[in-house]
């Protein structure tokens, strides 16, 4: 076996040979046929589904001298040279590490000679939306007016941080994330060529590992050979990815399903201790999560696993009501381990706030922008419960069915507005905050702008087309209100809400009560205080 790496190794060299984009296939097969070639592409998509690879093989299929129904012959020279990373007129720029202007005006610049040996000059930018805002604009010039020999070929994974006026000026293709099947049949492909016995299923377990990226799977596939050789059985796999069997899953899944905070708390805590991989971990405990969910559900035809396991999953699920099974898969399965794959918060998070929905629970737990105060936001509002709409706590006033209300303050400018189309509006975007707040990943220059907004601040009134955000300290108030960031959370809230708002910021305070003993004999409510947590209303 070489020391080169799978993904290079068995990176396709033909249009017919990308797996699972079809439609992108057939179009640029089309154009390089017909001689209808555009001077610009951009390929959007996730990592690892054959964006590059494509780029590649279209500078290929653009320059071949024996090109046959749109597809390179992979045997001439120019073909092997562009195959080999060796063509001089096929320049490929990480835009992540050359992001500057000056890199872009040298491309300018570059880009005006012809090409030395072949047909067309062609630039592959990876992962574009890294350049700044001045070099897109430079970029921006030479797309507008480019040489007739020059084609460039954009990459981004992240396509809504392109600028418009880019994206307008090329031809733009969406590659989709890659299906099991197909990331399983490339992998079983690969083996039959390197030698490998592998078993069916643990060739399926790194399929599902990739989650769509074939690039993904095939580096674990190459690290599992690198460590147990030419025979993989699926139990090494399973140890390797931290999935499947660690009796941890079980115990979590039975910690979810009785609603025990602390024994939670510890098994997750235990991974951390142990060195586990807490993202592989939560995906195999988000399909054993789904296993309860069919079996609850009288689905057990759909499961794949033994007789014994199916029995202990049906007694598991059999009294917990079907609904709290969907909430726990919807809170483990929106984890997102992008800016930290070694904190165990994301999963304790998701613990509390399935915990939080216990029946019978009356207590709201806040405690600023502390740890409950994120699952109060992310959880459902359990039966019993109301979380107030206004923050300013101290004019609370009980109703007769036991919930908790808010009295506006009349003198007070940051209440909403009088009218029903106002409170209509504010309702409105209260309703759908945690959407408009997860729409934030990624955005800022840190790319957690979202972590500023989600336990720091509430919508607390509309003005007109004014949104009146309230924040619990001046940190996050003034990192909002820089007008680099208040921009984007004003851009933001119009692709969300299709209507241009206005930001305004204020302080509000929170109302710290000290809970009685009796408050605090509930262990979901003993849990969050222990984290720091801190109870600001009681059911009467």
């Amino acid at each position: 076996m070489g020391s080169e790496v799978f993904y290079r190794k068995w990176r396709p060299q033909t249009l017919s040979e990308v797996l699972g984009q079809e439609a992108v296939t057939q179009t640029l097969r089309h154009a390089v046929e017909s001689g209808k070639v555009a001077h610009a592409y951009l390929f959007c998509g996730p990592r690892g589904t054959g964006k590059t690879s494509m780029a590649r093989i279209l500078a290929k299929s653009v320059n071949c001298p024996n090109q046959t129904n749109g597809e390179p012959c992979n045997a001439c020279d120019i073909c092997r040279s562009i195959t080999e990373g060796r063509a001089l007129d096929v320049i490929e720029i990480d835009a992540a590490s050359n992001r500057g202007i000056d890199e872009i005006r040298s491309l300018r610049e570059k880009a005006s000679y012809a090409p030395s040996l072949t047909r067309y000059k062609v630039y592959i930018v990876d992962e574009v939306h890294m350049l700044t805002e001045a070099a897109c604009n430079a970029l921006l010039k030479t797309l507008e007016e480019p040489p007739g020999h020059v084609i460039f070929i954009l990459a981004t994974t992240e396509a809504h941080k392109m600028i418009a006026t880019i994206v307008s000026r090329c031809q733009r293709f969406s590659f989709r994330r890659l299906g099991q099947t197909e990331i399983t049949d490339k992998l079983k492909l690969i083996c039959e060529k390197e030698g490998v016995r592998i078993e069916p299923d643990a060739l399926t377990l790194i399929a599902r590992a990739a989650t769509g990226s074939l690039r993904d799977a095939e580096n674990l596939l190459q690290q599992m050979i690198a460590f147990h050789g030419n025979r993989i059985e699926l139990d090494q796999v399973q140890a390797e990815l931290g999935m499947g069997r660690d009796p941890r899953v079980r115990q979590l899944a039975r910690c979810v399903v009785n609603r025990d905070v602390a024994a939670g708390l510890r098994v997750i805590n235990s991974l951390n201790t142990d060195g586990i991989d807490l993202r592989q971990f939560n995906l195999g405990f988000v399909e054993y999560l789904r296993g309860l969910l069919l079996a609850k559900s009288r689905c057990e035809e759909a499961l794949d696993v033994t007789g014994e396991d199916l029995a202990e999953m049906g007694s598991l699920a059999a009294d917990v009501p079907l609904d709290y099974i969907l909430k726990a898969v919807k809170s483990f399965s929106g984890i997102d381990f992008r800016t930290d794959n070694y904190s165990t918060l994301p999963l304790e998070l998701a613990l509390l706030s399935c915990a939080l929905c216990a029946p019978g629970q009356d207590q709201v737990i806040t405690s600023g922008p502390s740890v409950v105060a994120d699952v109060a936001e992310a959880a459902e509002t359990p039966a019993g419960v109301e979380v107030p709409a206004a923050l300013d706590a101290d004019r609370v006033a009980p109703k007769t069915d036991d919930r908790v209300s808010v009295e506006p303050d009349p003198c007070s400018g940051d209440n909403v507005i009088p009218g029903q189309e106002a409170a209509q509006g504010i309702d409105s975007l209260r309703s759908h905050w945690r959407d408009f707040i997860r729409s934030l990943r990624g955005e800022g220059s840190s790319g957690n702008l979202d972590a500023f907004l989600r336990s720091a601040c509430d919508p607390i009134a509309l003005e007109d087309d004014t949104l009146v955000l309230g924040f619990y300290y001046s940190f996050h108030k003034e990192k909002i209100e820089d007008v680099k960031y208040r921009r984007l959370v004003e851009r933001k809230l119009k692709e969300v809400f299709d209507r241009p708002y206005k930001v305004r910021c204020v302080l509000i305070d929170h109302k710290r009560d000290v809970s009685s003993e009796a408050t605090t004999q509930n262990p979901v409510v003993r849990a969050a205080l222990e984290m720091g947590a801190t109870i600001s209303e009681e059911g009467l």
